[in-house]
């Protein structure tokens, strides 16, 4: 059965109470290390919001929230410094919060309709992520995607491996026409 992946900005006022609950799970904590009281987590995400060099959204599945994302530029990001960024280099964040949805194979076709979708700004040529470097399944997703490691960097909150994916890269590997994509 196919199921319809698709992505959507953040609302704060629908979206908080879940992505407040999600950075509360084990799967997710000692990566995002975001588990704060309510209120602090509630501010660190209306700031988020405010950031004018990323974008949030919640993944869904038929229309599920399940995940979250940030999309960002690298140019006004702590990473800009870790290698030569271009101007229209972007990066992304993800987790998968719903424990429902883990190890069920949505992390793949997630990742790839959101670089999909990051690639059809037409000034992007490279997509970067920078997992923490102990996150082997992460690493593992972002490789099957099209990344390729580069090296590891310090970051304030954790030692990342850079990696890459080049728009050529993405390309030859996969085919692809939108972000409302079915599994």
């Amino acid at each position: 059965m196919k199921q319809a992946i698709a992505f959507r900005e953040l609302d704060y006022d629908k979206d908080l109470t879940n992505v407040f609950l999600w950075m509360h799970q084990q799967h997710v904590i000692p990566y995002w290390q975001l588990n704060l009281p309510f209120a602090e987590f509630s501010n660190h995400l209306k700031k988020a919001l405010e950031d004018s060099h990323q974008t949030l959204y919640i993944g869904e599945i038929d229309g599920r929230p399940m995940s979250y994302w940030e999309a960002y530029w690298v140019k006004g990001d702590v990473v800009e410094t870790c290698y030569d960024a271009e101007s229209f280099d972007q990066g992304i964040h993800l987790l998968i919060g719903d424990p429902q949805f883990l190890g069920k194979g949505y992390a793949l076709p997630l990742l790839k309709a959101m670089v999909a979708f990051q690639f059809r700004q037409e000034k992007t040529n490279k997509v970067i992520a920078e997992p923490d470097i102990r996150n082997d399944k992460m690493i593992h997703i972002f490789e099957k995607c099209g990344f390729e490691a580069v090296k590891p960097i310090e970051l304030p909150d954790k030692t990342g491996l850079l990696m890459f994916c080049t728009r050529e890269n993405f390309e030859k590997r996969w085919s692809y026409g939108g972000y409302n994509q079915e599994r």
